[in-house]
């Protein structure tokens, strides 16, 4: 083969690495938000679709007319890591009316192709009033109108939603506000990844709703084949190891132990892991797969984008040099943080902020894997030791 075409080959091959990468930080690529991303998968979307479908189970839609591409991610077990955030300024996390909100905005939405924030209002009480164990939708209330700005906001930031006149947040503050929307009705469809359609769900299955909108027929209900219990093994395996920060061996089920400890499963997870541009790192404790410049995650560790990730790098130099602590050691750390350091994080500077600082940076660490807390006593996991201080020793010279 040529130098060229070597060369091509390459490019290629990185190419599909950097859109894999992208595709797992952002499941839904736009070609208004990111037209160079979105050019690159609708480039390589054949071996990207099947690059997902084989390795994870996942599909993979590319519409190139409509420009946007969205990977339907879904797992079998339910996790509230991460949560779908508001777009105003505090980035809470959703709570149970705001998910409420979304889920019968995002059904109405399916009615016309426009519509006005007013009209839309009414449309969700309506539909809240007649759905029994939906609690009613009042408007008149400041922070009922303030839980619908933030479904629709995350809609619009989702592109299945555009104010075409007026602006959203108006309505924050004035409930006969004038918003027109235009909507992406096929987009809105395209944002439900579960495998089956609520709609489906019958009368028997609503005890067990997140079991039955995961449920994958390839792998074969209650009885599967040797070859459908493999396949479940592998995709739910690399899935875990695409979507978690770490992976624990210890955590795994026993068809995923037993699929990552055999030749086949190892050499396919190397496989995936080479194809997508990931550094593959196998320990005794677990298997961790690195982004080196990050396209693959929506968050990061270390960071200084926030105090809570800042002070969780610090309090995880203590646990990982002395062990399992009590977890009032880490807000007694914490506490003297702020008191060395008066002008910074000023949003725990007050009464109880060293508890609530090392709450927030223990839950960082809960997160990425590298912190547990059991009762009282929080300890750091094995993964920590990537973030070991290396102590040095002095030395004198000689005279």
């Amino acid at each position: 083969m040529s130098s060229l075409a070597n060369q091509l080959v390459r490019a290629e091959k990185e190419e599909i690495a950097r859109a894999i990468r992208t595709l797992l930080g952002r499941p839904l690529v736009s070609r208004h938000d990111d037209p160079a991303a979105f050019d690159l998968i609708r480039k390589r979307r054949q071996p990207l679709i099947q690059w997902f479908d084989y390795f994870c189970g996942w599909r993979l839609i590319v519409e190139p007319r409509q420009g946007y591409a969205r990977l339907a991610k879904v797992s079998s077990e339910a996790s509230a890591t991460r949560p779908a955030r508001r777009r105003r300024a505090t980035r809470a996390p959703f709570d149970r009316r705001r998910y409420t909100l979304l889920c019968l905005c995002a059904a109405e939405l399916l009615a016309s192709p426009v519509t006005t924030i007013g009209m839309l209002a009414r449309r969700v009480a309506q539909a809240a009033a007649v759905e029994a164990e939906v609690p009613g939708f009042d408007p008149v209330r400041a922070e009922e109108r303030a839980a619908f700005v933030d479904a629709l906001k995350l809609l619009e930031h989702y592109g299945a939603v555009t104010a075409m006149d007026g602006a959203t947040e108006s309505y924050l503050g004035d409930e006969a506000a004038k918003v027109l929307y235009r909507v992406d009705t096929t987009r809105v469809i395209r944002l439900l990844a579960a495998p089956v359609p609520p709609s489906r769900i019958t009368t028997d299955d609503r005890d067990g709703v997140p079991a039955a909108l995961t449920a994958e027929p390839r792998y074969g209900g209650d009885e599967p084949t040797e070859t459908q219990r493999t396949l479940r093994a592998r995709h739910s395996l690399l899935r875990r190891l695409l979507d978690e920060p770490v992976v624990y061996r210890d955590e795994l089920t026993p068809a995923q132990a037993d699929y990552a400890a055999s030749l086949t499963g190892r050499r396919l997870i190397r496989r995936a892991a080479e194809e997508a541009g990931f550094v593959l790192e196998e320990r005794a404790e677990g298997l961790l797969l690195v982004d080196a410049d990050g396209t693959a995650t929506d968050t990061r560790f270390p960071d200084d984008g926030s105090h809570a990730k800042v002070a969780a790098l610090l309090l995880l130099d203590l646990l990982v040099s002395t062990g399992p602590v009590p977890a009032a050691r880490l807000d007694a750390e914490a506490k003297e943080l702020l008191r060395r350091f008066p002008q910074w994080a000023r949003a725990y500077q007050s009464d109880g902020g060293g508890p609530r600082l090392a709450a927030d940076a223990l839950e960082v660490l809960t997160m990425f894997g590298l912190a547990w807390r059991t009762g009282d006593r929080v300890a750091a996991l094995p993964a920590a030791a990537r973030y070991r201080v290396e102590r040095g020793t002095d030395v004198q010279e000689e005279s």
